[in-house]
């Protein structure tokens, strides 16, 4: 049974229910950046349900703040919030060397393709749009979750060329001058220059960098590429040889 807005806020603020929360053990720290009451209670009540420890802050300069203060392991952000809007938050946030490793899902009404983009250009990790199910909000913080877990679990120095990854400190450097990423184009990054010459197709990159997310399109790959490409041309550094082949997906080409 559907339950309503009353029961969810009703519960949401039961001390009984935070106590199953804490009883259930904490799964990680979430930040959601909101200002609807109604959708950041809601949200609130899902997260607590799945054992999360939430806070939630209506304002992008409040969502900056605790994002350096509280350290969340996750950020839900809404686009509309005011102060900030959360294309400038994203953006902030992955400017930030405090901030650029904290993964964030864009969680808002805004349904327009363009606008699904430039959030992902913008640094967003993933984009869900509302309304949006329980399973769907759990999946997708699950999937980016796991994503940044395996990419910590994998401790490998890379080299092509003058570009260099090293798993174990998250660095990518181009002959020694660092290029920083968020941990998805790392892991983008490091899984393309891991089999140089192989020809990955789109759908087997959603799998080995997004995990099993059902809810990530294809199109988010190739975003990432031409973030991927494009930060290290504003470094002033040559772009990685990473070739786009047709119809198919992408492959790393190791410097000769």
């Amino acid at each position: 049974m559907m339950k309503t807005m009353a029961e969810v806020k009703s519960q949401a603020h039961d001390p009984r229910q935070r106590s199953v929360a804490r009883s259930a053990g904490c799964t990680g720290r979430v930040l959601i950046i909101e200002d609807e009451q109604d959708v950041a209670e809601l949200m609130s009540y899902h997260l607590m349900k799945e054992g999360y420890e939430v806070r939630v802050v209506p304002s992008g300069v409040d969502g900056l703040r605790q994002s350096k203060e509280w350290r969340p392991a996750m950020i839900l952000l809404d686009i509309m919030v005011p102060e900030l809007n959360g294309w400038e938050i994203s953006r902030r946030l992955k400017e930030d060397p405090e901030t650029r490793r904290i993964p964030v899902v864009m969680v808002t009404g805004r349904v327009e393709e363009g606008d699904r983009l430039l959030g992902l250009e913008l640094g967003a990790d993933a984009y869900v749009t509302r309304p949006f199910s329980r399973r769907e909000l759990v999946a997708r913080i699950r999937a980016v979750l796991r994503r940044g877990e395996s990419v910590a679990a994998k401790k490998i120095h890379l080299k092509a060329g003058q570009l260099e990854i090293d798993r174990d400190r998250f660095e990518v450097t181009m002959g020694r001058q660092r290029v920083d990423l968020t941990c998805t184009e790392f892991e983008l990054l490091a899984t393309l220059v891991g089999r140089p010459g192989r020809v990955f197709a789109r759908s087997e990159l959603l799998d080995l960098v997004w995990g099993q997310d059902g809810f990530v399109e294809s199109r988010t790959v190739d975003v990432h590429v031409a973030r991927l490409r494009a930060k290290f041309i504003a470094a002033g550094l040559p772009a990685p040889e990473i070739e786009t082949v047709r119809g198919v997906g992408y492959r790393f080409r190791e410097p000769n």
